[in-house]
């Protein structure tokens, strides 16, 4: 399976209920917030990046993420980065309750 990071930027002036509206149709075409360390935990990605792991090929990715982002504006901007391994760091972990709560 592929694993992929998608950056998403909304132009202009978009409000922080703008972004929970991304995130909530982004998440019902198979993105997440959140990535999965090699510890087993979860972390926050940074803000309006996303993971997507599965049998799809980048230009599927991008167009979920382009019909995501177009019910939220006519402006944005996408990134897709198709990776074998990722690393990071500074990521904040996903906490119990926020776990529960997605």
């Amino acid at each position: 399976m592929a694993s992929f990071t998608t950056r998403v930027l909304l132009n202009g002036y978009p409000s922080a209920e703008d972004y929970e509206n991304l995130h909530k149709a982004m998440n019902k075409r198979g993105f997440s917030r959140v990535i999965e360390g090699s510890d087993g935990k979860e972390y926050w990605l940074p803000h309006a990046e996303y993971n997507r792991v599965g049998n799809v090929s980048r230009s599927q990715v991008l167009e979920d993420a382009k019909g995501a982002a177009a019910t939220v504006s006519s402006k944005y901007e996408v990134l897709v980065t198709e990776s074998a391994g990722r690393t990071w760091y500074g990521l904040q972990p996903v906490t119990t309750a926020e776990a529960t709560a997605n």
